[in-house]
């Protein structure tokens, strides 16, 4: 077995967000105590694993709870900028050679400066599940993200610096299948494509990734292999990142599992075994959802086709193909709908429309919605009303995808309570790339089949 060697690595500068009033959430008593057998849109051949809101009592890597909204819309806005950012035009974070001691040791140098290119935005809108890894398999709390395609965990001995997290550190000197992996390897020249920043190399030929995200969190280490386990089923050789200085804003979470369309991601890595699809319904703060990899029932779902695009193909695009608000289609053309390419993300809260689509959207809604007291405008969301959402009497709101599947978005998809007197349209304008958040996605089994090119959605998913 290899052991890990000095990470020769300086720590980033890091971006926090301060910590105010958060909007507190009821959840029943037995919800935590949710089995996977329970969801309707399961079968028996995937395999499936419990997925938790990020805010949610019943996460095992939950975020603070007095994290105020703002900062959700914060990171949001960072997430998306690199989402829709195919080149950054902003400069590089560097990661300076040089000698760190660390204890009675002292770094490997890096032989050159290695230019850090941040990714989108984690943590704070990703959605929490649990994943074993090792021989023997210890449990550790990831969050999930279809934007990210490179698996990490944070790794004892934590070399540089580690976030604080649920459970225990894995340990590779504790897995008796660990592997580092070489410099000269195929997966090292596989990271650019898979993080957005060249590999480096370590004295001692290991390859060291580096993983950084819009709001200035990032993880750095060694690239290695080892058995991943997934609820019945485990798989060997499994790549990921082996992480040594991890910082920035994760929650309690040990790490990322990434599902973008990279050789790097968790979905390509087992597909030979289980094919190229996965699935999840995503659920509120106050229920439980699931993720699962493998095979799925066609015939429950309404699908639309994936779309190619050449602002980043390892990300998952869709076409919109109209709304309406109380069953009359929004005063727009259909050539608004396209006007702009279209991400479906797991990780975005905060849906983003094109400015003529948003507009007829806000304009509809606050038609139908009468003498609904109107609230003021908060932060980038400028359609807001008194109360709370759940005690609102909402219009039905359709959103439609080409090839036929619609989804009607129940209130608490269309809406979204920002503090305990205020709720607003969780949608927002764009003129650059329009992204359907998780918010809409709420409750809807979605399906992701790579193999078809296909993204299927079904109502009732997390029941």
């Amino acid at each position: 077995m290899d052991l890990l060697v000095p990470l020769p690595l300086l720590a980033c500068s890091l971006l926090l967000f301060p910590v105010a009033m958060t909007v507190g959430r009821e959840i029943a008593e037995d919800a935590c105590a949710s089995q996977i057998s329970g969801f309707q849109h399961l079968n028996s051949t995937g395999l499936h694993l419990t997925l938790h809101h990020p805010q949610s009592p019943c996460s095992p890597a939950p975020l603070p709870k007095d994290l105020p909204f703002s900062a959700v819309i914060a990171h949001d806005a960072g997430r998306i900028a690199r989402l829709t950012t195919k080149n950054p035009s902003r400069s590089p974070t560097s990661l300076h050679r040089g000698n760190k001691p660390i204890g009675n040791q002292v770094a490997d140098s890096l032989a050159v400066t290695v230019p850090l290119t941040p990714g989108v935005s984690v943590g704070v809108g990703n959605y929490v599940t649990r994943l074993g890894l090792g021989t023997p398999t210890t449990s550790y709390a990831m969050v999930v993200d279809t934007g990210s395609s490179l698996t990490w965990l944070q790794c004892s001995p934590c070399v540089v610096s580690c976030h604080r997290q649920t459970g225990q550190l894995y340990d590779p000197r504790a897995s008796s299948t660990y592997a580092s992996v070489p410099c000269s390897s195929a997966q090292c020249s596989e990271l650019q494509a898979a993080t957005q920043n060249p590999s480096a190399c370590s004295k001692s030929n290991v390859c060291i990734y580096q993983a950084s995200y819009g709001d200035g969190s990032f993880s750095i280490g060694y690239l290695s292999k080892d058995t991943v386990s997934l609820g019945s089923g485990s798989f060997p050789g499994f790549v990921y990142g082996c992480g040594q200085d991890n910082e920035g804003l994760f929650g309690q979470s040990a790490g990322l599992i990434g599902l973008a369309r990279n050789k790097l991601s968790l979905l390509y890595q087992l597909a030979p075994s289980l094919g190229s699809s996965f699935s999840y319904c995503l659920p509120t703060s106050a229920s439980a959802g699931y993720l699962s990899i493998g095979s799925y029932n066609p015939g429950q779902y309404s699908y639309t086709p994936m779309v190619s695009s050449s602002l980043d193909t390892s990300l998952y695009f869709v076409s919109i193909a109209g709304m309406s608000v109380g069953g009359n289609p929004l005063a727009v053309s259909s050539s608004d709908y396209s006007s702009l390419p279209t991400i479906i993300d797991s990780g975005t809260v905060i849906t983003r429309l094109p400015t003529a689509v948003y507009t007829a959207l806000s304009k509809a809604l606050v038609t139908a919605m009468g003498g609904t007291p109107r609230a003021p405008a908060y932060s980038i969301l400028d359609t807001c009303f008194k109360g709370q959402v759940s005690k609102l009497h909402m219009p039905a709101v359709d959103l439609a995808f080409a090839g036929g599947a619609t989804l009607k978005l129940e209130p608490g998809n269309v809406l979204i309570d920002v503090d305990d007197s205020t709720t607003c349209l969780a949608f927002a304008a764009t003129d650059d790339t329009a992204i359907i958040g998780n918010t809409q996605q709420q409750t809807f089994s979605v399906v992701y089949d790579v193999a078809q090119s296909r993204i299927g959605f079904t109502a009732g998913g997390c029941s």
